[in-house]
């Protein structure tokens, strides 16, 4: 069981922002989004964005801002949670976060849940923070990761809503600022495929959703799906499915 006593996202502070607690009374989860300063064995360290930091009770807290302006999330709480209290994660020491924003709306979401009385609020504030952890244990337990993890990621997410846009090696490495030649070599070390891959697999997954479940002709669905040629398509599907759309599509529905 788990008693949040606060919880908030995107709080801003100014520049001269400062914790200091000599003695935790209660657990306390800080996420940065901007540059931030913490005590770190018996010395003040600055750290970047996006860096995470648990203390446990009894704790010595201290952070401050190091710019011009300080942004974080935070949650203060008490717990008997095995998975919190005997966590692997390192307690007063900050790591980087490598999904920031996932885990910034999961932090959102926990604020939300925690300022309202709904009937299942305790059961999704659990769910939700038990979320919270495992993707904190991903990113402390993950050291693979190019600096660029999470403007991929948020390039992925892109691509697996949108597979029918014009995607391109070319556009993908302009918006991350990055060359064609690292954006692909980067791209397959997070994720084990290709970028290009990656946009022709989720445009034959949608391509299988609409044959199944709609009555747009092959033409319609291929254009949908970001092809300009039916014929590209067709060879395409066929080489990832071992079928032709046609086929697919009276299979799906028999």
């Amino acid at each position: 069981m788990t008693h949040i006593y606060y919880a908030e996202s995107n709080v801003v502070h100014t520049g001269n922002f400062e914790i200091d607690v000599p003695v935790g009374s209660h657990w306390l989860l800080v996420i940065t989004k901007t540059p931030a300063i913490f005590w770190v064995q018996g010395e003040l360290r600055e750290y970047p964005a996006n860096s995470a930091i648990l203390y446990r009770p009894q704790q010595k807290v201290y952070y401050k801002a190091c710019a011009e302006h300080y942004v974080n999330d935070w949650i203060r709480f008490e717990t008997r949670e095995p998975y919190i209290t005997e966590t692997a994660l390192p307690c007063g020491q900050p790591f980087t976060v490598q999904d920031p924003d996932y885990c910034h709306k999961l932090v959102e979401l926990i604020a939300i849940e925690h300022n309202y009385n709904r009937d299942y609020k305790q059961s999704s504030l659990d769910c939700l923070l038990r979320t919270l952890f495992n993707k904190l244990l991903e990113s402390y337990f993950r050291h693979d990761t190019p600096p660029q993890y999470a403007n991929l990621l948020k390039l992925r997410l892109a691509i697996q809503q949108n597979p029918g846009d014009h995607w391109t090696v070319t556009r993908m490495a302009e918006e991350l600022r990055v060359s064609p030649g690292y954006l692909q070599t980067i791209y397959k070390k997070a994720f084990g495929i290709s970028c290009m891959d990656d946009v022709i697999s989720h445009r034959i997954r949608l391509a299988k959703e609409y044959l199944t479940h709609s009555s747009r002709t092959v033409a319609e669905i291929a254009a949908r799906c970001g092809y300009q040629n039916v014929e590209h398509f067709c060879r395409q599907f066929k080489q990832y499915t071992g079928m032709t759309p046609k086929s697919y599509q009276k299979q799906a529905i028999s």
